[in-house]
């Protein structure tokens, strides 16, 4: 069944769901998306910006960020319009972009990842504030980035430094992302790990394989350096953490020949790491490994630029209030936790207090991605619990 032969019983966040699937947003571009969530807000009282930012080398991302109120305590609600692409259109039960409910579940690239969380959250303000007005004392507020699957460059972090040159600062934040594991209310992400990616090249001597004593063959020692990076954990986690982890994510050789001993290996490694290191210190040891095992000038050791640093928001207040609001809807204690990949949480984290709480993930990032229509009105009324508590 279509969600427009629903129309007449579809809940306002499904409806708002299905209208922003149905914006193709698929990273860099908005398709309209962030259109139709600023006329929503426009209508419900927000005072809106439309922020596009740009910078050599990215693409240019258009942001919007909407508040209601002008005093503390400043409640804000942030994610991102923007997709993945959704594969083989073909493959998918229905159009990845028709927004259509087969079976009690909304179908869509960004129903779980994460248009659904922010038709939620907007719900959810839209019945406070037909509720109780607008705030008399509060802030309620919305930032949506377009850049959160791309680079994450001209998007939340340039929002915030904006707010920062306007003199504006919240006082707590809650993310859409989708965190349930398994279903709604499972999950409270509360921190992050970080993320680094690094580069190591071999160098040999290219040569003939029936002549090796005129070669110099990099494989053998890519294989001891790379056991040289593995063999010893790099931590045994903190009490918020997970033990870091350094994972090899691709070994390229680019030979061809089956006799030529090639002149260079390359391997690329993801570090995602706790609390216990930063970046820079984790490159400090890498590099330590490294050399213990070959010396330096046998390699080439290079990292990707790195804004994924780990953070924590320690249980509290706000924590609580999060808590009990997803407690008291679903009858589901939430778990806290930091586990998985990396969002702008980690750019928010250092402005205030942030939480991420959304929707079941299972699907997201895969065809027929899908959320049922109970989750999004279920979501809604957590975010609704939420504000009444923060506004109490």
């Amino acid at each position: 069944m279509e969600a427009s032969d629903l129309d007449g019983e579809t809940s306002p966040g499904v409806a708002l769901t299905r209208d922003l699937i149905r914006r193709p947003s698929v990273t860099p571009a908005d398709a309209g998306a962030l259109d139709i969530l600023q006329a929503r807000l426009d209508a419900a009282g927000f005072t809106t910006h439309r922020l596009p930012f740009s910078e050599p080398g990215t693409p240019d991302i258009d942001n919007l960020y909407a508040r209601i109120g002008d005093s503390a305590p400043f409640l804000l609600f942030a994610g991102h319009t923007d997709v993945v692409p959704p594969g083989d259109s073909a493959k998918w039960t229905v159009d990845p972009f028709a927004g259509e409910i087969v079976s009690g579940e909304l179908y869509g690239r960004g129903a779980a990842d994460m248009k659904g969380g922010i038709a939620a959250f907007a719900a959810a303000a839209f019945a406070h504030l037909a509720k109780h007005g607008a705030p008399k004392k509060g802030s309620i507020g919305f930032l949506i980035t377009g850049d959160e699957e791309g680079p994450a460059v001209n998007g939340t972090v340039k929002m915030l430094q904006w707010l920062t040159e306007k003199g504006e600062s919240f006082d707590h934040c809650v993310v859409g992302e989708p965190t349930n594991a398994q279903d709604l209310g499972d999950m409270i992400k509360v921190g992050r790990r970080g993320s680094l990616n690094g580069r190591l090249l071999v160098k040999g001597r290219q040569g003939h394989v029936a002549y090796p004593q005129r070669a110099d063959n990099p494989v053998p020692h890519l294989l001891a350096l790379c056991a040289a990076l593995k063999d010893e954990p790099l931590d045994q986690g903190t009490d918020w953490f997970d033990a870091s982890n350094l994972e090899i994510t691709s070994i390229d050789i680019g030979n061809q020949a089956t006799n030529v001993i090639p002149g260079e290996a390359f391997v690329r490694f993801n570090i995602r790491f706790n609390d216990l290191w930063t970046p820079e210190t984790l490159k400090a040891e890498v590099r330590r490994r490294l050399e213990t095992a070959r010396p330096a000038e046998k390699f080439d050791l290079s990292f990707d630029p790195c804004n994924a640093t780990s953070f924590i928001t320690k249980p509290g207040p706000f924590t609580e209030l999060v808590a009990k609001a997803i407690q008291t809807e679903t009858g589901r204690r939430p778990e806290f936790s930091t586990s998985g990949g990396t969002s702008d949480a980690r750019f928010i984290a250092t402005y205030g207090p942030v939480v991420e709480f959304g929707l079941v993930g299972k699907t997201m990032h895969q065809i027929d991605e899908r959320v049922p229509v109970a989750d999004i009105d279920g979501l809604t009324r957590i975010y609704e619990r939420i504000l009444e508590a923060y506004f109490a």
